[in-house]
C-alpha cells in the first residue's frame, strides 16, 4: 500500500563524512495536506566542443521532422524525438577588430558579448553567461547554484599568433564579467563534491575512501525506505545503485602508467619546470582514450540533476585550441586542433569528421542516461535543456557563422523536439538563450544582442 507520508525536497541521507541529496520521489510531489502537485524542476546543461566540425556533413538536408541524420549526427538517431538540430545561428559579437582565432569566440559563446583583448590576467568578458543567469534565479533552491566540469586544466600564457591570453580559452561560464567559473576536471573530486562532506585536500581522521558512500548513509537510507511506498523504494534503490556504480568505476579508472614510457626524461624535466602535471600531459598528448572519463563526468552530472543538487551545469570537452590527441579513434592520426586546419584535404576532413562524431557519441550517452530516469509521467530528459555546441563552424576558417548546435530535452514541456530547423541566415545566437530563459519563466527583456525569441522551437 502506498504510504501517505510526505518528505521535504531538501531531505538528505547523512552519515559519517557523507551527505547524499535525494532524487525526486512521489512523497515529495505534495508539500503537505491540501497542497498542489509540484512539477519537477528544469535542468540546463551546456556542452562545448572546441575546434568546430566538418562543415559539409553536419546539417541535415531535409528540414522539419523527417530529416535524415548526417554522419556526424548519426549517434543521435535513437533520440530523434528528443532533439532539435538548430542551424544558421551566429554569435555576432565574437567578431571584432583583432579577434582572429578561437579565443574571442569560445570565451563569448555563452555571454554573446565581445571580450576585451588582453595578454594579461585582466580578462573581461563584458557580460554574464546564460548558465549563470539561470543559476542566479534558481541556485538558492539547490545545494550548488551551478556545476562546471571539463577535461582540461586551465591553460595560461599568451597565444602569440592572435595576441590573446590563453585564460580566455579555459572557461565558457562567467559569474561576472571579470570572474570566469573554474571547472572540475577530476571525476573523483567532482563525485566527492556532490556526496562527501570533508574538504578535499584535508585529511579527515578516518579515511573516507575505506568505505563506500552507500555504507556511510545506509542506516539513514533504511530508515527512510521504511516510510516510503513501494514505487519510491524502487526509485531510491535505483538511484543509490547508480551512485555506487559511478563510485566503483571511478576507483577503476584507466591507469596512465603504461603511457608514461612515451615521455622522455628531457620532456619530464621540462614538465616539472613549467609545473605541468605529468599525468595530465600524458592524457592529452599520448592518445589516451578519454571516453570513460568523459562518461563518468556525465554520470556525475546526471546524479546532480537527478538529486536536484544542481540544475545548471557546463562541460568543456576541451579548452579552446585544444590539441588533444585523438589517435584512440580508428582512422585518426593526430591532434584535434591541427586536424581542424584541414586545408580541405579529404583524408584530413575524414579524421575531422570522426572526431566530431566521437563527441556526439558522448552527447548521446548523456541524453540516454537522462532519458532512462523517470520523473512522474515524464523523464529527467523531458525536464531538461541539454545543449551541444561549438564556437566555430569550420576550424579551418575560424568561421562562427552557422554554428553547430543541437538542443535536447523538452524543457519541462516547453520545447518542440524532433525537428531540424534552419533559421534565417546569421540569426542571433542570443535569441536562443533568451528563448531558453523565457521557457523556464526567467522573463528578462533581453539577453545581450537578442532581438526576438525563437518561437519555432517552442510548443
Amino acid at each position: 500500500m502506498q504510504k501517505k507520508w510526505q518528505i521535504s525536497r531538501r531531505r538528505m541521507l547523512k552519515g559519517m563524512g557523507a551527505c547524499v541529496a535525494l532524487p525526486f520521489l512521489e512523497a515529495m510531489a505534495f508539500g503537505g495536506s491540501g497542497s498542489s502537485y509540484r512539477k519537477p524542476p528544469v535542468r540546463n546543461a551546456f556542452l562545448y566542443m572546441p575546434n568546430g566540425i566538418h562543415p559539409d556533413h553536419w546539417t541535415p538536408a531535409t528540414m522539419g521532422r523527417e530529416f535524415e541524420f548526417t554522419r556526424q549526427l548519426l549517434p543521435l538517431k535513437d533520440y530523434r524525438n528528443d532533439i532539435q538540430v538548430l542551424g544558421e545561428l551566429m554569435n555576432h559579437r565574437s567578431i571584432f577588430k583583432g579577434a582572429d582565432g578561437h579565443y574571442a569566440k569560445s570565451a563569448s559563446l555563452l555571454t554573446c558579448q565581445s571580450i576585451t583583448q588582453t595578454i594579461g590576467d585582466n580578462i573581461n568578458s563584458n557580460g554574464v553567461s546564460v548558465d549563470q543567469i539561470i543559476a542566479n534565479h534558481v541556485g538558492d533552491q539547490t545545494l550548488f547554484p551551478s556545476l562546471e566540469y571539463g577535461l582540461d586544466r586551465i591553460t595560461t600564457g599568451v597565444d602569440i599568433n592572435v595576441g590573446f591570453t590563453r585564460l580566455y580559452g579555459s572557461a565558457i561560464s562567467w559569474k561576472t564579467p571579470l570572474q570566469p567559473m573554474s571547472k572540475e576536471i577530476d571525476p573523483r573530486l567532482a563525485f566527492d563534491r556532490l556526496f562527501r562532506t570533508f574538504i578535499p585536500g584535508r585529511q579527515p581522521k578516518n579515511d573516507p575512501y575505506k568505505q563506500s558512500i552507500l555504507d556511510a548513509v545506509m542506516d539513514d537510507a533504511k530508515s527512510l525506505k521504511n516510510n516510503l511506498g513501494r514505487s519510491d523504494q524502487d526509485k531510491l534503490s535505483e538511484y543509490l545503485e547508480s551512485i555506487y556504480s559511478v563510485e566503483k568505476r571511478i576507483s577503476n579508472t584507466q591507469n596512465l602508467e603504461k603511457f608514461a614510457s612515451r615521455i622522455t626524461p628531457d620532456i619530464k624535466k621540462e614538465l616539472i619546470r613549467v609545473n605541468q602535471n605529468i599525468d595530465e600531459y600524458v592524457e592529452m598528448y599520448a592518445g589516451v582514450d578519454v571516453t570513460e572519463k568523459t562518461r563518468l563526468m556525465f554520470d556525475i552530472m546526471t546524479l546532480a540533476f537527478w538529486s536536484d543538487a544542481s540544475r545548471v551545469s557546463t562541460f568543456m570537452f576541451g579548452n579552446s585550441v585544444s590539441n588533444r590527441n585523438f589517435t584512440f579513434i580508428d582512422g585518426v592520426h593526430g591532434n584535434h586542433h591541427s586536424i581542424s586546419h584541414h586545408m580541405n584535404k579529404p583524408e584530413t576532413l575524414e579524421e575531422y569528421l570522426r572526431i566530431s562524431a566521437w563527441h556526439i557519441e558522448q552527447y548521446a550517452y548523456l541524453i540516454g542516461r537522462l532519458k532512462s530516469i523517470k520523473e512522474g509521467d515524464s523523464t529527467l530528459l523531458d525536464n531538461s535543456m541539454i545543449m551541444f555546441m561549438s564556437d566555430l563552424r569550420d576550424g579551418n576558417r575560424h568561421a562562427p557563422q552557422n554554428l553547430p548546435i543541437v538542443l535536447a530535452g523538452k524543457g519541462g514541456g516547453k520545447l518542440k523536439t524532433g525537428q531540424n530547423i534552419v533559421f534565417p541566415k546569421e540569426t542571433n545566437l542570443a535569441n536562443l538563450y533568451l528563448t531558453m530563459l523565457h521557457a523556464q519563466d526567467i522573463n528578462v527583456p533581453q539577453f545581450a544582442d537578442s532581438n526576438r525569441t525563437l518561437s519555432e522551437i517552442l510548443v
